[in-house]
């Protein structure tokens, strides 16, 4: 690789080694003049060092003069005032003055603005469960177009998500099924995963899935989803309200106020039975929607007295 061999420079190079190189001067000569390029000062002293301990001659001192004053840099510019940082600004003086910069009156506005309309406010609707649990509802109102005289400035929901709320036996099953409507439920999902439907030691799995049922649903923009569970606590209900809510859809409660002896007389009446200690235990953490929690809408069902 180091083998010598002879040749003749060019004047430029001729001047700094002499008439004659050989294969290490010239890559020592390549050697510094692509150091010196580089802003590190530590590099560019320890090469000149080394290549004066070699070869060092006054010629290629006056050599490297030479170039270093054709490679002097121009000063950039630090400021982002001509678009892109590092770009040359033209010189301003007596004899390049700077350019006169237009100025617009601001036209006056052909209309003015409307005020933004308020917001409508959230609404709170009553309804008493039928005698009979085969009776159709004389229409859905959770269903019914919302009116959207107010909200003209406010975005329109992409849908809406509806929870239902209550203790078992409270008859939130016998709501949707008058409705025709299929819910998310977490009964659904302990029949399919582990073959019953009263499995209860693995909650997290069941409320995970649930929800990522739901996130499904969202992102194909399903226009009306239903979630069949006791939701009793507002921390149970924050994180369906989230998740609406951070996909653009409305979020709509059905609270089945139902007594807790109507529920345990009809959770007897059951085939499939929750404990009677567990609904109480239940009836004691159980606490009404508020519009304070994200809901648009309430519905709040009630027994016929």
């Amino acid at each position: 690789m180091l083998q010598s061999f002879s040749y003749r420079l060019n004047d430029s190079k001729a001047g700094c080694i002499g008439e004659k190189a050989t294969a290490p001067q010239m890559f020592l000569v390549t050697l510094v003049a692509k150091t010196l390029l580089r802003p590190n000062w530590r590099t560019k002293l320890l090469c000149l060092h080394t290549v004066s301990l070699l070869c060092y001659t006054r010629s290629m001192r006056n050599w490297m003069r030479e170039r270093m004053k054709r490679r002097k840099k121009k000063l950039e510019n630090e400021a982002e005032a001509t678009g892109k940082v590092g770009q040359q600004k033209p010189p301003v003086d007596e004899a390049h003055p700077q350019p006169i910069v237009p100025a617009y009156d601001d036209p006056e506005p052909e209309h003015a603005e409307a005020p933004e309309a308020p917001a409508e406010e959230p609404r709170m609707e009553t309804e008493v469960q039928p005698e009979s649990p085969s009776v159709p509802p004389p229409g859905p109102p959770e269903q019914r177009p919302t009116p959207q005289a107010g909200r003209a400035a406010a975005k329109a929901p992409k849908g809406v998500v509806v929870l239902a709320i209550g203790l078992p036996g409270s008859g939130k099953t016998t709501w949707f099924k008058r409705r025709g409507v299929t819910p998310l439920s977490s009964d659904m999902l302990r029949s399919i995963l582990f073959d019953d439907i009263t499995e209860q030691r693995y909650q997290g799995l069941v409320f995970s899935t649930l929800r990522s049922l739901l996130r499904a649903r969202l992102i194909a923009r399903m226009p009306w989803n239903y979630v069949d569970a006791s939701n009793l606590a507002p921390h149970e209900r924050r994180q369906w309200i989230k998740m609406a809510k951070g996909f653009g859809y409305e979020v709509h409660a059905v609270f089945f106020d139902v007594p807790l002896e109507v529920c345990l007389e009809r959770n007897r009446k059951r085939e499939r039975q929750v404990k009677e200690d567990v609904v109480q235990r239940m009836a004691a953490k159980l606490r009404p929607p508020a519009f304070e929690e994200g809901f648009a809408k309430i519905t709040v069902v009630r027994v016929k007295r």
